[in-house]
């Protein structure tokens, strides 16, 4: 198998660890500690006020990705039609939206100045993990194109 069928593989273990990991470190005082939150901790959270929303930020920050990357998985090794790739752009594209979220949160908890936001190493991993996926799935409709030539 080429390269980027093992690069996208090992999004398999990246994106869950990006869950569990802190994506920002947020307190309201400046004298205690900060909460670490992460993308798991966020979606319990979120369940206990809005399942709604909750179920929205799983689909697309746990789902949609997961699903992305086995759907080009099998793209990649000829188990799923070439047809499938544009979709799966898409797909990603959506991911995209968890990041910009995040992004604009911490922005405005620290315009409010309501506490202390932090950015932790959590956010940087899943935003690589979505920006991974993309450009791993138009790495793979430039190589199937050209295979198809």
């Amino acid at each position: 198998m080429p390269l980027p069928f093992y690069l996208n593989l090992s999004l398999l273990v990246l994106f869950p660890v990006s869950w569990v990991a802190p994506l920002v470190r947020a307190g309201f005082l400046p004298l205690f500690g900060l909460s670490e939150i992460s993308v798991l901790s966020g979606i319990a959270s979120l369940w206990q006020t809005d399942v709604f929303l909750a179920l929205v930020v799983a689909l697309f920050a746990l789902v949609a990705p997961m699903a992305k990357v086995l759907a080009l998985a099998l793209v990649q090794s000829g188990r799923a039609p070439r047809h499938w790739l544009p979709p799966l752009t898409g797909l990603g594209r959506l991911a995209m939206a968890d990041v910009f979220l995040i992004a604009l949160y911490i922005t405005l908890a620290k315009g409010l100045g309501v506490g202390r936001v932090e950015t932790a190493w959590g956010l940087y991993l899943f935003t690589f993990c979505v920006l991974a996926s993309l450009a791993l799935s138009l790495w793979a409709k430039r190589d199937l194109t050209r295979a198809a030539d």
